[in-house]
């Protein structure tokens, strides 16, 4: 996800658009979505897990799609 911030970026909030919930909210919270990874793929002795990070709307539990690695769309989406 772009973080202006942490690339060093100056940008005026003046243009930027807020991004709001489904139920019309501006508030978003933080959390991961876990994968298990094969140990066969890790190449480790125990499976792995993958923490994904992601928002998603505290009144709903929706996972904002558009901050979801583009690879992973398919898969987060598909499953629920």
């Amino acid at each position: 996800m772009n973080q202006p911030q942490q690339q060093g970026l100056n940008i005026d909030f003046k243009n930027t658009t807020a991004i709001k919930t489904s139920s019309g909210g501006q508030i978003w919270q933080q959390g991961v979505v876990l994968r298990k990874v094969s140990k066969f793929v890790t190449g480790t002795s125990e499976d792995a897990i993958l923490p994904i990070p992601v928002f998603y709307d505290p009144e709903t539990n929706e996972i904002l799609k558009e901050g979801v690695p583009k690879e992973l769309v398919d898969v987060l989406f598909d499953e629920e």
